[in-house]
């Protein structure tokens, strides 16, 4: 169920996307009065899944969600229909407009998903505000792997600047790091303020979820509000509601402790040290491979932690959402620097659909359905502006050319370039899922 929630939720993002993508498109079109032949959700090859005429253009839905499109006429694009460009320009031809005309309707998509981003962000302030971690109310310190043990980290450091300058927001530590190039983290420990260098080595493996930076959290009270697929602890007799209190009757302080003691008793036989309605059971079980007893514990960061929640009148929420888009088209930007760094190496992570679904979370959040939904159409944005044919970027690239030498590119180089185009952006989609697959195969 949970992975079915993420699929719909996935699918409802990327519909939502598309449209308002393409409906950039087609009213920048439309302004310059240009025809629109078809409007299509997804893609339609060999037949669609739905369709119908109105005026001069055929609206549908396609059977592979791959994207969607608006055919303008006289355009070259994916459809390389080559017949009607053997034809004379006609007034209501993309080929006809002026090249400013034709950079609008070529910008019209990224612009709209800009505005979309923007739009969500003053929704979601508005409705639900701004709630956050404070850096302050890590009280407990943080807890981090063998990676960050490596840079000096240690579990229970109080992190207290990152080069000397103070994050409020604890959760954006770790990307501040990553996207702006830090070099310093100071720490309290044991009465003492200490400077952590951060190494290279370190960043490409936080891009690889390795030498994350968490708030520590004690061990109790852990009640058992659920069990995993599989569950040695469900089926040596746990209960819900069971209260773990510990394991070979050693009792746990912080619940980073609990963790490595199970990874250091993998495949072992250990006696959970249960309390049941006040009455004291023990159970004997195996822990798995992974390191887990199959069990979990419904507490939050809320019920630990004093978070921070920031509301926004309307007329507060429009500047402050604006800008919260801005930040993040420029963190998104930052992060092209890091795939192309050979000491990173975060190509290794880039991702294709499962990498985009699995963000999404199991079960329905509007929330987080809408701010995803917000960096996603950021996301979707950036990439069409790339100067690579076949995308917006690349008829973008053209029509500057075009502006700056005053000479138009022939119809048959631009052909050429959107075939060139497709076989990159199919190369890179085969490569982002064969990241994806090969993560899976290595679980």
């Amino acid at each position: 169920m949970t992975i079915l929630i993420k699929i719909l939720q996935f699918i409802l993002s990327l519909s939502i996307l598309v449209l308002i993508h393409e409906l950039g498109h087609f009213v920048m079109a439309k302004i310059f009065k240009t025809r629109i032949e078809k409007f299509y959700l997804f893609f339609d090859p060999w037949f669609s899944l739905f369709k119908f005429r109105k005026g001069e253009t055929e609206y549908g839905l396609g059977w592979l969600p791959l994207g969607g499109y608006v055919k303008i006429s006289g355009m070259i694009d994916e459809s390389l229909d080559k017949e009607q460009l053997k034809k004379p320009p006609q007034p209501w031809e993309f080929r006809s407009k002026t090249s400013g005309q034709r950079l609008l309707i070529m910008t019209g998509g990224v612009l709209f998903n800009f505005v979309l981003a923007m739009l969500i962000y003053v929704f979601v302030l508005y409705a639900w505000g701004e709630t956050y971690l404070p850096a302050s109310s890590v009280k407990y310190g943080i807890v981090t792997d063998s990676v960050g043990y490596s840079i000096g980290l240690r579990n229970g450091d109080k992190i207290l600047t990152i080069d000397n300058l103070y994050i409020d927001d604890f959760m954006k530590i770790t990307p501040d790091i990553v996207l702006n190039d830090r070099k310093t983290i100071q720490v309290e420990r044991d009465g003492q303020v200490l400077n952590i260098p951060i190494t290279r080595e370190y960043i490409a493996n936080l891009l690889k979820n390795r030498g994350q930076i968490e708030p520590r959290t004690p061990f109790g009270p852990f009640l058992i509000s659920a069990f995993g697929k599989e569950s040695p602890a469900r089926d040596a007799g746990a209960l819900t509601d069971d209260e773990l209190v510990g394991l070979d009757n050693i009792k746990f302080t912080w619940y980073d402790e609990f963790q490595k003691y199970l990874s250091e008793n993998k495949n072992r036989s250990v006696m959970m040290n249960l309390v049941r309605r006040g009455e004291k059971i023990d159970l004997s079980l195996t822990v798995t491979s992974a390191g887990m007893l199959g069990i979990a514990s419904n507490r939050t960061l809320n019920q630990i932690f004093e978070l921070r929640t920031i509301k926004y009148g309307f007329l507060q929420s429009v500047p402050a959402g604006i800008s919260k888009g801005f930040k993040t088209i420029g963190d998104y930007l930052k992060q092209f620097r890091l795939i192309f760094s050979k000491h990173t190496k975060a190509y290794e992570s880039l991702g294709g659909f499962i990498t985009i679904g699995s963000i999404f979370p199991g079960v329905w959040d509007w929330q987080s359905f809408w701010v995803l939904t917000a960096l996603l159409s950021i996301i979707l944005a950036v990439m069409n502006i790339l100067p690579i044919p076949a995308l917006d970027g690349g008829h973008v690239m053209f029509l500057l050319w075009e502006v700056i030498t005053g000479k138009k590119p022939s119809d048959k180089f631009l052909e050429y370039a959107q075939i060139t185009g497709m076989v990159i952006l199919l190369s890179l989609l085969i490569f982002a899922n064969g990241n994806d697959i090969l993560k899976l195969l290595r679980k």
